[in-house]
């Protein structure tokens, strides 16, 4: 059941594993999907593509059999298309790349496709919607990033917000109702609903659900009350 709905759009909530406590990884995911979390994204940092490396595909695969939600891939690593196989085997059910990372970006998203899961591309902040307008409608997934990529806890970029609208006003034009808008990168109860009604529906969030002063549930649950 999703977090939300608005417009006649379904919200996703999408925590980010990279800011649990990995001792506790199988406990925590499993909390967080009985609060209400619709999907759980694994960050994959390699420390070239960005400035930080986090985990790889044995991780995908030890938290496979502890959740019944969707596993977001988000390869923010340089060449993707050298790891898609072993995300899928791990138990990928969707897989995103940056398109700051492709040089052929459209045959890497059929070939995620070409493995019967679902395929998003990720702009950094600094990156234009233009680079992926001849291909958006092969996707089923753009994912805005709001912060410049590579470290949990940073804080959203508010101008963020115009190429929200922006993003959104193109899947509309095209009728493309069907592609997730996803945002990640400083969201928190307390913006998600502005980032919501520019048009996002998908959203990332890892420190504020995590690490709440209050726990899972009480940061789930605060998303709930946001979004209503």
């Amino acid at each position: 059941m999703p977090i939300g709905v608005l417009n006649g759009r379904d919200l996703l909530l999408a925590p980010s594993i990279l800011a649990a406590d990995f001792a506790q990884l199988g406990a925590q995911v499993r909390e967080a999907e009985a609060a209400g979390a619709d999907w759980f994204q694994a960050d994959v940092m390699d420390g070239h593509f960005v400035p930080n490396i986090s985990f790889g595909a044995l991780v995908v695969e030890a938290l496979k059999p502890q959740t019944r939600c969707l596993l977001d891939c988000h390869l923010m690593i340089s060449h993707p298309e050298q790891y898609i196989d072993d995300f899928v085997k791990a138990g990928a059910q969707q897989i995103t790349v940056h398109v700051e990372a492709v040089t052929h970006l459209h045959r890497v998203v059929q070939q995620i496709k070409a493995h019967g899961v679902r395929a998003g591309v990720a702009l950094n902040p600094a990156t234009p919607l233009s680079s992926i307008e001849e291909i958006v409608q092969d996707l089923d997934l753009v994912l805005l990033m709001t912060v410049n990529p590579g470290f949990g806890g940073q804080q959203f970029i508010e101008h963020s917000l115009d190429k929200i609208r922006r993003m959104r006003q193109i899947l509309d034009d095209r009728q493309l109702s069907n592609v997730i808008l996803q945002v990640d990168g400083g969201i928190s109860a307390g913006n998600v609903r502005a980032v919501a009604e520019a048009g996002a529906t998908c959203f990332v969030a890892g420190s504020s659900v995590f690490r709440h002063k209050q726990g899972i549930v009480k940061a789930i649950e605060e998303f709930r009350w946001a979004l209503k």
